[in-house]
């Protein structure tokens, strides 16, 4: 009988490789070499090969797209339920191929090579970020057990840096003095490579279209665009501009007490490298669409006056990212007069 669906359970070398008929039923059970993958589909007509979405998924997935094959991408957590009991490889497989065939299942759109290399590269900034955080923080950890403090903010550190190594006082001893100007120009260093990124991430958005009608958005400038191209790719993907705000966690978990909802904590879930830098962007943008005379100012201004400001940020962000949907499905720049606050 021939196979309707191939699962692969992906490793980092070997994989588990599970074939169902039409009815279900399994028929082929192999562990294979990742490369030999491609080579067993290739002698293989035309199926669905279902895969979770983890790392070198969309590499093999558009592999095996050119053989012919309807590839099916999910997420890991929506395949765990299919998981019966002792858990291993080829049970994982199995799974994964009967997940494929639920009507209801969500998919993974595969990625091009460019969306992947666009997201290599906000990972290796975020690296960066991180890595300048923890040097900063280490300063101030340093100075403070010589009795120095110095004021939150990162250019007043800086700042202070500046005239404490100018200044000849005995303030820090020899060793800590040249420990300090290590780490300055430690920080330089990195500050220059985020720079560089950054200046990479405006240059993609000038040349991108999607991008560049991302930034026409208030709070979306071209980390946010050319983070979101990468990991969208297409809006039609989320459907409705209210699906990407669930995808990224922007939406408050609902509670019925006594009849009568009641909005929790958003959930958090998908992407957190997005979410944070829509909400970043949101906080950003808050000042002066909150005194904009338009829909979406009166909107903030009467969010403002029952609700915490991080919580209109959040609620910002959601409605930047049902936003972000819409000006991807009609193409066109984003109009502050004709916002709806549906």
């Amino acid at each position: 009988m021939q196979i309707a669906v191939l699962g692969i359970d992906l490793g980092k070398n070997s994989c588990s490789v599970v074939g169902l008929d039409a009815g279900g039923r399994v028929l082929m059970r192999r562990r294979l070499h990742r490369d030999g993958i491609a080579k067993l589909a290739a002698g293989m007509p035309g199926c669905v090969v279902a895969m979770e979405a983890c790392c070198g998924a969309h590499h093999l997935g558009r592999r095996l797209r050119e053989q012919g094959h309807e590839v099916r991408l999910m997420s890991p957590e929506y395949v765990r339920p299919y998981v019966k009991a002792q858990k291993n490889d080829d049970r994982d497989a199995e799974a994964i191929a009967e997940a494929a065939t639920r009507p209801a299942m969500r998919f993974v759109e595969l990625k091009s090579e460019a969306q992947l290399d666009m997201q290599s590269l906000h990972r290796a900034r975020d690296r960066l970020v991180g890595e300048r955080t923890a040097l900063i923080n280490q300063l101030r950890a340093i100075l403070l057990e010589r009795g120095i403090t110095v004021p939150q903010g990162r250019r007043k550190l800086e700042l202070f840096l500046e005239a404490l190594l100018v200044e000849d006082q005995a303030a820090l001893s020899p060793r800590t003095r040249l420990l300090v100007e290590d780490q300055r120009a430690e920080w330089r260093e990195l500050d220059r490579r985020i720079l560089a990124f950054d200046e990479e991430f405006a240059l993609h958005a000038r040349t991108d279209e999607a991008a560049r009608l991302l930034t026409t958005i208030p709070g979306i400038g071209p980390l946010n665009a050319t983070a979101l191209v990468a990991a969208v790719g297409k809006a039609e993907t989320f459907g409705r501009g209210r699906d990407l705000a669930a995808w990224l966690g922007l939406v408050p978990r609902q509670m019925t007490t006594g009849g009568k909802p009641k909005l929790l904590g958003i959930s958090k879930r998908g992407n957190a490298y997005l979410r944070k830098m829509l909400i970043h962007g949101a906080r950003a943008a808050l000042p002066s669409l909150s005194t904009a005379e338009t829909p979406l100012g009166d909107w903030l201004r009467g969010l403002r006056a029952r609700a915490h400001v991080n919580t209109v940020v959040v609620a910002l962000a959601a409605k930047l990212a049902r936003i972000i949907c819409a000006v991807l499905r009609s193409g066109q720049r984003f109009g502050m007069q004709g916002t709806s606050m549906s």
